[in-house]
């Protein structure tokens, strides 16, 4: 091998080493100082607009997209020859319209559904093992599918008591087999001057100090 060649391939080693050792590095750092997971999702205070009574939905005054506030009347059912009002339960923005005006309903039908958009928070499901480094006011980095270019801050604000699969539980029988899976605790996250991108449902990755 001619000494240019051994020179081009030595240097060519050093630098694979110096990369492993970086990418290492970086990857000894993150799990030492973060906690991870793609597991999240965006939430946000839910509410109904129900129908009281059964009849004709004489009015209908709300479309999605809008905002309304709790006590607001939205809409007026006729029935009988007498009129009763539809009324939201609280402050949000109509995120489904499920009736158009003039429509027969009746009484529990849930006529539209709210969200309160400015409280929008962020549910990961972490592993029980990393659940150790994690406390109550931790820093968090977040991205949401939705709006991919940023990323927001936030803090974690609360640790669940149970994991994710303790409501399917059943008695345990003694059937002598047993596999251990690492179960999954949910934990809601605060995300600080959310964008109007950023939806109820929509996926999204958090990185939390530790």
């Amino acid at each position: 091998m001619s000494k240019s060649r051994l020179l081009i391939t030595n240097i060519v080693g050093i630098i694979v080493i110096l990369l492993l050792v970086g990418f290492g590095g970086y990857y000894y750092y993150e799990k030492a100082n973060y906690v991870k997971t793609d597991e999240a999702r965006v939430f946000a205070p839910l509410s109904q607009v129900i129908a009281a009574s059964s009849g004709q939905l004489t009015e209908w005054n709300v479309k999605e997209g809008d905002s309304i506030s709790q006590g607001d009347a939205v809409g007026s059912i006729k029935e009988s020859g007498q009129s009763a009002a539809v009324t939201s339960m609280m402050d949000g923005t109509v995120i489904k319209n499920n009736v158009a005006q003039n429509q027969l309903v009746k009484a529990g039908d849930v006529l539209a559904q709210t969200a309160d958009l400015s409280k929008i928070y962020i549910t990961a499901n972490i592993k029980e093992t990393d659940l150790k480094n994690l406390e109550e006011g931790g820093s968090v980095d977040i991205t949401v599918d939705g709006d991919s270019g940023k990323v927001f801050k936030g803090n974690v604000e609360e640790i669940g008591r149970a994991t994710n699969s303790i409501s399917s539980m059943l008695p345990a029988q003694n059937t002598g087999n047993y596999t251990k899976v690492t179960q999954k605790i949910p934990v809601k996250i605060s995300i600080e001057d959310a964008s109007d991108k950023v939806l109820p449902g929509m996926n999204a990755e958090v990185k939390i100090s530790i």
